[in-house]
């Protein structure tokens, strides 16, 4: 009577069931809830852009004159 075992609380344990030899109160009760954690700080970063340079055409010679 171990693991392999449906009727006993460790085969119970083992195949992850609830049942007559596992009753899910008992077990609910003993399980201590996780503390909730700080929320994390949020720091919000502003990067200034700078304005974009204006493109100067340059002019074509004309090889003709």
């Amino acid at each position: 009577m171990g693991r392999g075992d449906k009727k006993t609380r460790k085969g119970k344990i083992w195949k992850g069931s609830f049942g007559v030899s596992r009753r899910r109160k008992a077990i609910q009760g003993k399980i201590k809830p996780l503390p909730a954690k700080p929320p994390i700080p949020v720091v919000v970063v502003t990067v200034e852009e700078k304005p974009k340079a204006k493109r100067v055409s340059k002019k074509k010679e004309n090889p003709a004159v």
